[in-house]
């Protein structure tokens, strides 16, 4: 069992770590909770019956840890916004000039508030579809949905997403203009 642990361990910690850390948007908080998943399959290995990859099922597991996490808190959203530290956010361009540093860095702040605006299961199946990069069939498993519903959650999150992003972009074109009105 523990050469299985630790392979599953290896292959999967970074992908299990980045999900939750895109839940919760707290670093210490993703790290505790990566804990608990691990705490989690090891306790349940034995019932595993392979009808889903093994990455599929960490992700079932990851996303009833960060439920049951959410289940705890009062006033997360408020929280996630003040704790997420938007300094720490990789830029996927090796070499990318400061203007792009900051345009990225300002798209990537607005796609996280955004998110705010989507359910928990909007949330996640954004993250495993287009930051985790599974199929439909593979969020599926994950989430023990039926494809139709990851589809129908996924059109949902991306109409809450393209609204949220059209009323922060009208709100900032509202703010240039009152700046260039007054001067």
């Amino acid at each position: 069992m523990d050469s299985v642990f630790d392979e599953l361990y290896q292959k999967y910690h970074h992908d299990v770590f980045q999900f939750l850390f895109y839940m919760v948007r707290n670093r210490e908080q993703a790290e505790d909770l990566v804990q608990e998943v691990y705490i989690r399959v090891f306790k349940s290995y034995h019932r595993f019956e392979g009808k889903s990859s093994e990455k599929t099922w960490l992700f079932s597991i990851a996303r009833n840890v960060a439920i049951d996490f959410f289940r705890k808190q009062k006033g997360w959203k408020e929280r996630i916004l003040e704790k997420f530290d938007w300094s720490t956010n990789q830029v996927k361009d090796d070499y990318p000039i400061p203007e792009e540093i900051a345009v990225q860095r300002e798209e990537i702040k607005w796609v996280y508030q955004c998110l705010d605006y989507c359910t928990v299961d909007q949330r996640a199946v954004i993250i495993l579809r287009f930051i985790q990069d599974l199929s439909i069939s593979e969020t599926a498993e994950s989430l023990g949905w039926t494809e139709s519903k990851v589809k129908t959650t996924q059109h949902r999150a991306l109409k809450v997403l393209k609204k949220e992003m059209e009323n922060f972009h009208a709100k900032e074109g509202e703010a240039s203009e009152k700046v260039g009105v007054e001067r």
